[in-house]
């Protein structure tokens, strides 16, 4: 099966499944596009309903960035985008996989690259400590940072599902917490937090995974409620398969499935077909050939940098749009088909004639069990008074 599909498009004309750079015109893309007028292929554009920055014009302010994980599958393409548009940015670096050595080769007088561990609040707060230092201040933060094990739920010990929660989970609200006050008292400030269709969707192999990305989600949610009067705003970006394409002038070290760890299961999980090894069958099925480009996903969050009324939820390709479609689809059957459990149901007629019948009550003054009859709400007795 296919699963790139013509649902991978935007109001622009273009699809986020083609893999070139924004500055690249061929005649002919992975997602089979032709070119436009003028020989270059449509741009990628967020509505206009969001007031996006215009094609061909620069932005009204540069703005200054912080990426984390600036140096992983997502967070680099991001950074190229972000300096292709004459913005500022730092790229953050993860401490352990990237050398300073290796982060300073990135500096430029339009880059500062330094290293954090998310999971250390201090860590997180040097990072604006030395932005501010270098631009001044902060406009936009981008958390492109994250870690999952891709294991039954069972098969993962607490060190696994601890380290996730502390990556995905502690180090998002560390971000929060280091930058909020600065945002506050500048009366503006932009979040751009990368979760996940794993935010929306309960995937077999993903458990905890899910969890912390389940938890960004009411986190960001809640906080928007908080800091909206501050001028603050913030997207949950949800990306769909987004496979790594940029050009390869340089040696790319980075797994093709960016920071995944696949945990060996147990005899109980291990045969073929088991729902347990769904995610690891995606990844061996798809490779490097995931629909959704992140060169064009990075293009259109730097757009949401620069836009005046971001959404909430950005969802990125065609895979995020119909699983998290259908997702909501189940939830809201659900609940037609037991709302009648929590509603009053209408007093059918004839229901004062008598006791025990259906509707009415019984001999001992309790609703009887027909038909007619209402759910009892805990904390409170059949006849409405307090229990």
């Amino acid at each position: 099966m296919d699963i790139r599909s013509n649902a991978d498009t935007t109001a622009g004309g273009g699809s986020i499944a083609g893999s070139e750079a924004p500055t690249t015109a061929t005649p002919t893309g992975r997602d089979g596009g032709g070119r436009g007028e003028g020989g270059n292929k449509p741009k990628l554009q967020l509505p206009a309903s969001c007031e996006p920055p215009q094609p061909g014009q620069p932005p009204a302010k540069q703005l200054v960035w912080i990426v984390f994980g600036g140096t992983g599958h997502m967070g680099r393409s991001l950074v190229k985008s972000i300096l292709s548009h004459s913005d500022l940015v730092t790229t953050v670096g993860r401490v352990f996989e990237t050398t300073p050595a290796q982060i300073a080769t990135l500096n430029s007088d339009s880059c500062l690259g330094t290293l954090c561990d998310v999971r250390d609040y201090a860590s997180v707060s040097k990072v604006m400590e030395k932005t501010l230092d270098r631009f001044g201040r902060i406009d936009c933060i981008a958390n492109c940072s994250g870690y999952g094990v891709i294991g039954a739920c069972e098969d993962q010990d607490e060190y696994e599902v601890r380290n996730q929660f502390e990556t995905n989970f502690m180090g998002t609200l560390h971000i929060l917490q280091a930058s909020l006050p600065y945002f506050r008292q500048q009366n503006g400030g932009r979040y751009l937090i990368f979760s996940s269709t794993s935010g929306a969707l309960g995937v077999p192999g993903l458990g905890p995974y899910c969890a912390t990305k389940y938890a960004v989600e009411g986190l960001i949610e809640a906080m928007l409620y908080e800091v909206d009067s501050f001028g603050i705003k913030a997207t949950l970006v949800e990306p769909g398969l987004v496979r790594r394409d940029e050009p390869a002038e340089i040696t790319n070290s980075l797994p093709t499935w960016g920071h995944f760890l696949i945990k060996p299961a147990s005899e109980a999980y291990s045969h073929a077909t088991s729902p347990a090894l769904h995610a690891k069958r995606m990844v061996q099925w798809l490779g490097d050939k995931q629909p959704t480009s992140a060169v064009k996903c990075a293009e259109l969050v730097w757009q949401l940098g620069h836009c005046s009324y971001p959404p909430l939820r950005l969802l990125l390709g065609s895979y995020a749009i119909e699983s998290i479609r259908d997702r909501l689809r189940s939830v809201t059957e659900e609940l037609e088909d037991w709302k009648h459990l929590n509603f009053p149901v209408a007093p059918s007629e004839g229901e004062d004639g008598g006791k025990g019948g259906e509707g009415g009550e019984d001999g001992d003054g309790q609703a009887g069990e027909g038909e007619g009859g209402n759910i009892v709400v805990e904390g409170t007795s059949p006849d409405g008074g307090e229990n």
